[in-house]
């Protein structure tokens, strides 16, 4: 490789990762941080402490939902006639549209919340099913795990700057010109929506996806639809992608269902809202360096080493929530968190884009984020569901630990060699 070679490569590295950078404020300000609290304070008033967490959980679950039923479709469209950008770019600004439109939110109209902050979801997750399908152009082979963890490490460093910001706003709004904490929280979701559309770009202008054959945007549709039954097929057959798609949906269930719940889970232990978005921040900044190290380990020890090592540590911070009493122990929890949730996400995406077929890429990580969605559904339904019928938060958390054990067995029966093999079989089809 010559030197304007390796510059264009960085270039395209770099620009990949920046769309991490871009959404992760989404995922941090929004759906772990500020949602949550401004849901069950203001937008659920006179509301009780299960009820409104159960509604947080529903909406969670139905974006998922809705992700689940469009991700594998949106990757055989975009596969068929090029169009992951265009798809990426259509998806991202719907987000970050609803996004915006949380400013404008009244008081009590938790059903209004509901319906913006789901549609804010799913084009969050439907774009980023197609942000995933680049990485195997971007950086294929054993360079995915560093560059996968890389793009983590990025967006937990720039969701953590913009919501240090934005905790900072809510803490002394008066210092920003603002009235109170509350129309704080409304400009933070403004100012989201604008760092999300920014730093979309470098993304949308540098980095290539494989060409395709160019047709009708009619033909494109019909023939990507008829792929999608062909791809069901296809990962059917290929015993190594069903299975590793089987175990990865039992343990992200897991991580997806802490991650977006353990404010909520924090707040109706009592915690105050402001050291639990403090903790919240810490997890950001320790999840940089973290993920970056993740991707060391996969390196040296492989990825299914990483993973688990990141399985075990949740399971430890399941029994650790289910005994926490004290706000210090949240604390505890949220470094323990940022330790391991950037790399459990990175080389899962990372083995996974080893193991499909690269001329298929958007089909298969669409039938992964569609595992990866669906998921989500089960695991706040159950916490949220085992909070109301026992009233006590502290059951409903143990209900994750079996989620995370099955998936750690189903992950050990996967062989990434044999994958590999069959993956590029395929790609001579």
């Amino acid at each position: 490789m010559n030197r304007m070679d390796r510059i264009a490569d960085k270039k395209t590295v770099l620009s990949w990762v920046l769309y991490d950078w871009a959404n992760s404020a989404f995922s941090t300000t929004v759906i772990a941080g500020f949602f949550p609290v401004f849901f069950k304070q203001y937008m659920s008033l006179e509301t009780d402490v299960a009820t409104s967490t159960f509604r947080l959980a529903t909406a969670n679950s139905i974006a998922s939902v809705v992700v689940a039923v469009l991700s594998p479709v949106l990757g055989a469209i975009a596969d068929k006639g090029g169009a992951k950008k265009k798809l990426l770019f259509l998806f991202a600004m719907m987000g970050v549209v609803m996004t915006g439109a949380l400013r404008f939110v009244q008081g009590g109209d938790w059903e209004l919340a509901v319906l913006i902050y789901v549609a804010a979801a799913v084009g969050f997750s439907s774009a980023n099913s197609l942000y995933d399908s680049l990485l195997v152009s971007v950086a294929p082979g054993r360079r995915a795990d560093y560059v996968s963890a890389l793009g983590f490490a990025f967006g937990y460093l720039g969701g953590g700057i913009l919501f240090s910001l934005n905790v900072a706003m809510t803490l002394d709004p008066g210092f920003f010109g603002l009235r109170d904490p509350q129309e704080a929280v409304r400009v933070s979701f403004v100012m989201v929506a604008v760092w999300w559309a920014v730093f979309s770009i470098p993304l949308l202008v540098f980095v290539r996806e494989a060409p395709a054959e160019t047709v009708g945007y009619r033909r494109t549709v019909a023939e990507g639809l008829r792929q999608l039954k062909r791809t069901f097929d296809e990962i059917k057959k290929l015993k190594t992608v069903s299975l590793f798609l089987l175990g990865y949906w039992c343990y992200i269930d897991g991580v997806d269902t802490i991650t977006r719940m353990a404010v909520d889970y924090g707040l109706s232990l009592g915690f105050d809202v402001n050291n639990l978005v403090v903790a919240l921040l810490i997890t950001q900044f320790v999840g940089f360096p973290a993920a970056i190290a993740f991707g060391k380990i996969a390196e040296k020890k492989g990825a299914k080493t990483g993973i688990y090592i990141g399985i075990a540590v949740y399971v430890a911070v399941c029994v650790w929530a289910y005994r926490m009493k004290n706000v210090w122990e949240f604390y505890v929890l949220a470094v323990s968190v940022g330790l391991v949730l950037g790399g459990v996400q990175s080389l899962s995406r990372s083995f996974y884009s080893r193991i499909i077929p690269r001329n298929k890429a958007a089909e298969f990580f669409g039938f992964y984020n569609m595992l990866g969605k669906s998921a989500a559904v089960v695991g706040p339904l159950l916490m949220g569901g085992v909070g109301v019928l026992t009233g006590n938060p502290h059951v409903a958390i143990l209900s994750v630990i079996l989620l995370l054990v099955a998936g750690a067995v189903l992950l050990g029966r996967v062989s990434e060699s044999r994958g590999q093999v069959a993956a590029r079989e395929l790609e001579k089809i």
